[in-house]
């Protein structure tokens, strides 16, 4: 039995997290899909430090700070948010000084949570991966975070096959792969490695694929720039981080009748 007081009083706020996830059951569940790529993540944050890749390390700090806050680890969260802008900013004397630091909190993190969820070995169960449901339409999710894609398969999972992409390059060879027509919708991130949103979008506009595959963005602390920038493809919404199940809903009914419009207009 999961006692949620060992994550309270090790300073994690489960009652911010509800918010998002609705109830313990959903949380605990995806707390799994954290388990599954945080220690990956965590080695290419090592790697890109020590290469000096200051663009690909606000990448991944990025990407774990978002899964912090939505799990109600503050602190971290809080870490990560400032490797994040320092990086950015091409800091490297700061990322330098204080990495030891997030990298301690991040191992205490993991390490709480494997206690909390039972886990005594120091790999993840493959069979925490959920398997996929094909299904007639699918919808593409292209976010470089694991939470994040898995919690759209859950929420969806009834409904439509969910495509998982890591990133902009994997997103665009299934694009071009999507000979049947199965997609149906895409929720996108700006903020990836290899190949960024922004050129997925270009991508779109050259090969006039807006009308056959309505798109929204999914983006967290996104600059004015970046959101005005994106507002100048023909995106249908923008969905802020952290987003609850409604949110998402709301957004893949709205995506689902913009499709059906176009369709029905050719």
């Amino acid at each position: 039995m999961k006692d949620v007081n060992l994550l309270i009083s090790n300073g994690v706020n489960i009652q911010k997290s509800l918010e998002l996830f609705g109830d313990m059951e959903t949380y605990n569940d995806t707390l799994h899909d954290f388990l599954s790529e945080v220690e990956g993540k965590l080695a290419k944050i090592k790697s890109f430090k020590e290469q000096g890749d200051m663009a690909n390390y606000a990448i991944l700090v990025h990407s774990l700070k978002s899964d912090s806050k939505y799990f109600g680890f503050e602190k971290l969260a809080e870490l990560a948010y400032n490797h994040e802008m320092e990086s950015k900013a091409n800091n490297m004397y700061y990322v330098t000084d204080h990495y030891d630091e997030l990298m301690q909190e991040a191992n205490r993190i993991v390490a709480l949570v494997k206690q909390y969820m039972g886990i005594t070995t120091t790999n993840v169960d493959a069979s925490m991966v959920r398997p996929q449901v094909i299904k007639d339409q699918t919808i593409l999710v292209v976010d470089d975070s694991n939470v994040v894609r898995n919690f759209v398969s859950k929420i969806f999972s009834n409904e439509y096959d969910v495509m998982i992409a890591n990133d902009g390059k994997e997103a665009l060879d299934i694009i071009r792969s999507n000979v049947d027509d199965k997609i149906v919708c895409m929720l996108l991130d700006l903020n990836m490695p290899n190949v960024d949103g922004f050129q997925v979008l270009d991508y779109f506009k050259q090969a006039n694929l807006f009308a056959r595959i309505p798109v929204a963005i999914i983006t967290g602390e996104g600059t004015q720039n970046n959101i005005t920038k994106a507002y100048q493809y023909p995106i249908v919404d923008m969905l802020q981080k952290p987003f609850n199940e409604v949110n998402v809903k709301n957004i893949v009914d709205k995506l689902i009748m913009v499709r059906n419009m176009n369709q029905n207009h050719q």
